[in-house]
């Protein structure tokens, strides 16, 4: 039986982000993505112009016709919210649909190279950090991380020696996994390598110990790269895969994509070219069992 995931999320005209973004990757990766849309945006937010059609009410409609139809998710994966009363909606979808067998994925998404996102309110942060705290995973970024920590987030970006930086990060990550979270995934971390070269990382952390996995920084900011990432871990853990494994497999995958897109001068609000790079993530036995369907394959 397939593995599912239901993903609530808005869903953005242009940008490549949000449910554009999840269901192409959570797919890609073997895994069902059944998504329940938040919001439906002409186009996300950064652009300087969006219609942004509010379904806080109809999330409602969704829980309780997947109540009826006796749905159950392997995971359930929660990113761009509107506002406060939706988290409130979550809860009741949680209260519903969450397990001892299925995980919690919250990208706690509120704003990004230490300024908030339009939407951002005092009342959303205080919800989103109940979400998180109940998470079982949770992808902040280092803005949200320092939101969700009350920490000043200007302060920590100006550490200079990367040993210290990410010490202070794992630090804060340890906080949050001692209040509920049992991993925390602080992603887009720049800093220069004992080389002086940039590099953008990801520290996974737990209560006993923290990884860092960095690549080298291409350059820019891009819409949906956030989305794109949460989305490998999802699917990686509904389908029991290491999480360090998903998050190395996750960075490959955005690599690749991010090159693509500089070489092209994308700009920043259409976010990265990603699609052509969806093949690395199909799992290792669906390309053979590919192969072997395909009586042409030499």
């Amino acid at each position: 039986m397939s593995k599912k995931i239901a993903v609530i999320n808005d869903l953005s005209g242009f940008g490549r982000c949000s449910l554009t973004a999840a269901i192409s990757v959570i797919s890609a990766m073997g895994v069902q993505p059944c998504p329940l849309p938040t919001a439906i945006l002409t186009a996300q937010t950064g652009y300087p112009d969006y219609y942004c059609d509010d379904y806080t009410d109809k999330m409602e409609l969704f829980r309780s016709y997947w109540e009826k139809m006796g749905q159950r998710f392997d995971g359930i994966y929660t990113g761009f919210v509107a506002g406060e009363r939706q988290i409130l909606q979550i809860f009741r979808f949680l209260d519903t649909f969450r397990t001892q067998e299925n995980f919690l994925l919250v990208d706690p998404v509120m704003g990004d190279n230490g300024k908030t996102y339009d939407l951002f309110t005092p009342p959303l942060l205080r919800e989103m950090r109940r979400l998180a705290l109940d998470a079982d995973i949770i992808t902040p970024n280092l803005t949200e991380l320092c939101l969700l920590t009350e920490q000043d987030h200007g302060k920590i970006a100006k550490i200079q020696d990367p040993a210290s930086l990410m010490e202070k990060v794992a630090q804060l990550g340890r906080e949050l996994c001692a209040q509920g979270p049992r991993h925390v995934i602080v992603t887009g971390i720049q800093f220069r390598d004992e080389k002086d070269t940039e590099q953008m990382g990801n520290l996974y952390v737990t209560h006993s110990e923290s990884r860092l996995f960095s690549f080298p920084h291409i350059g820019g900011s891009y819409s949906g790269t956030g989305d794109l990432f949460a989305s490998c871990i999802a699917a990686g853990a509904a389908r029991d895969m290491d999480l360090g494994r998903a998050i190395q497999l996750a960075g490959t995958f955005l690599e690749a994509g991010l090159a693509d897109t500089v070489r092209e001068k994308i700009p920043r609000n259409d976010g990265i070219n990603y699609e052509k790079y969806l093949a690395l993530l199909i799992p290792e036995e669906h390309q053979q069992a590919e192969k072997e369907a395909d009586p042409h394959e030499i």
